[in-house]
């Protein structure tokens, strides 16, 4: 059953409820350097596995971005 999702402020469809380590690396993102948001709570990535993604859930995936 598909389930709504807002992604970095933009609603999106998923398929399912999916595991936040499972979403990250369908989307190419497993293992680089990330901070993630789950519904406001900022997710360690050692817990990635343990995040479900469900409907209505909000998401900010970041990306750290260095300068100067």
């Amino acid at each position: 059953m598909p389930i709504q999702v807002t992604l970095n402020g933009r609603e999106l469809e998923l398929h399912e409820s999916i595991s936040l380590a499972d979403y990250l690396d369908d989307k190419g993102l497993a293992g680089r350097r990330l901070a993630v948001a789950h519904n406001g709570n900022v997710i360690p990535r050692d817990d990635y596995g343990d995040v479900t993604i469900d409907d209505g859930d909000t998401l900010e995936i970041v990306r750290p971005v260095g300068g100067g």
